[in-house]
């Protein structure tokens, strides 16, 4: 057993080392091919690659005093921080010497980088904020599973009653401190299945995630546009709480991408979503909406910097020079999408990186490019949905060493009245 599992860790890793594709969908299509494994298995296997993906830089100088094949001393590292069983049968003499040596290795010595799994110019951006070691510390561990309600068809209290009995009992559903509709989970269940998803009742979605709705604020029969809505998460709550009155445009550059939230729409049982797939530039639709929406979202893409929790492999798979692409591609949907908010309406802009270049900066470059545009405090804005969060600033910022969530960032955007 002990010596198959190595074997597997090793064989994935293999591949998701190649950094081809993004780790969960290589770790999806190597698992499509191993049809008589158990969902345990299946667990052991994704909890010690992802630890390694996490931990890469520092097991990879650990890796270096060891011997034979690099990527399976890699795969005995990830598994022996996350598998309960004793590795030793499968070992050697020399490996299990190896394996006690590099478990007893003080870390403090290290540099922030190496101790925390960091590329430098990641490392860098991350030592420059509060408490950075608390951060970089959250960042390399596993994130939990949050829940959402869909307010259109039940609310948090019966739901989490229902999850609190029986056999999801064990997953020990929680209420999240912060979003009125948020359900935290301990592990890693399978939801298909589950009555309230098949009904639409709950979706997988971040708690942070889950307070953009909260900025945005909608109202009934408003017209709102999600303008890179992706998967549809963010949508589904603000037509929730448009009470499925209105019209909401969920846009995207992406057809595969609005392909795979429309099960989701149909689950929800809201009826005033319209999916439109965008050009990314000059597309009629966006200007026949120009100064039309009194909400406009825009979850921008970005570095992801803040979701390492989730996607550790970002890690590896972004460098310095991806942020000044993401940077420019922001630009040019902030300026597509300021155009479609109604004088008076409201744009909110986010990202889940943690990258000031990203976040901040952006805000200032954009109020300095749109002076008919005031930032606002989003603090009473979010009281009115989550009165314990408590932010220093005028933004949303969230981190998960402060708030046990993704890394987000949100500032709201609004369009002056007397603009024209």
């Amino acid at each position: 057993m002990e010596q198959r599992r190595i074997d597997q860790v090793t064989e994935v890793l293999g591949q998701i080392l190649q950094w081809e594709h993004p780790a969960d969908q290589a770790l999806s299509q190597w698992m499509r091919k191993q049809k008589h494994m158990g969902a345990r298995d299946r667990s052991e296997v994704t909890n010690a690659v992802f630890d390694v993906l996490r931990h890469l830089r520092r097991y990879r100088y650990l890796a270096e005093s060891g011997t034979g094949s690099v990527t399976r001393r890699l795969a005995i590292l990830g598994l022996g921080n996350t598998w309960q069983k004793d590795l030793a049968p499968a070992l050697d003499a020399e490996q299990k010497l190896w394996l006690e040596h590099v478990r007893t290795l003080d870390t403090m010595p290290m540099s922030f980088a190496q101790r925390y799994s960091l590329p430098d110019w990641l490392a860098s951006q991350i030592a420059s904020l509060a408490d950075a070691e608390s951060l970089a510390q959250a960042l390399n561990t596993e994130a939990p599973l949050d829940l959402r309600v869909n307010p259109l068809k039940t609310d948090r209290q019966t739901v989490l009653a229902q999850l609190q009995h029986g056999d999801t009992a064990r997953f020990d559903p929680q209420p999240t401190p912060y979003s009125p509709w948020g359900i935290r989970l301990a592990g890693r269940p399978y939801l298909a299945n589950w009555p309230q998803f098949e009904k639409g009742e709950i979706e997988v979605q971040d708690e942070g995630s889950q307070l953009l709705a909260a900025l945005v604020a909608p109202k009934r029969g408003e017209m709102i546009i999600d303008f890179c809505a992706g998967a549809g998460g963010k949508t589904l709550l603000i037509g929730a709480l448009m009470r499925s009155t209105g019209r909401l445009y969920a846009f995207d550059t992406s057809a595969a991408r609005l392909a795979r939230a429309k099960p989701r729409f149909a689950r929800s049982g809201l009826s005033n979503v319209v999916p439109v797939v965008i050009n990314e530039s000059n597309d009629a639709r966006v200007k026949r909406l120009q100064g039309k929406a009194q909400r406009v979202l825009v979850d921008a893409p970005c570095s992801g910097t803040g979701t390492l929790r989730r996607n550790p492999d970002l890690k590896w798979r972004n460098h310095e020079q991806s942020i000044a692409h993401y940077v420019q591609v922001q630009r040019e949907i902030l300026q597509r999408a300021a155009k479609c908010v109604a004088p008076g309406g409201r744009l909110v802009y986010a990202t889940c990186s943690l990258l000031k270049a990203e976040n901040q900066e952006q805000v200032s470059w954009f109020l300095a490019q749109h002076p008919h545009f005031e930032l606002m405090d989003v603090n009473p804005i979010i009281a009115t949905r989550s009165p314990d969060l408590h932010l220093s600033g005028p933004f949303l910022e969230l981190r998960p060493d402060y708030h046990q969530t993704d890394g987000f960032f949100a500032a709201v955007l609004q369009r002056k009245v007397e603009s024209s």
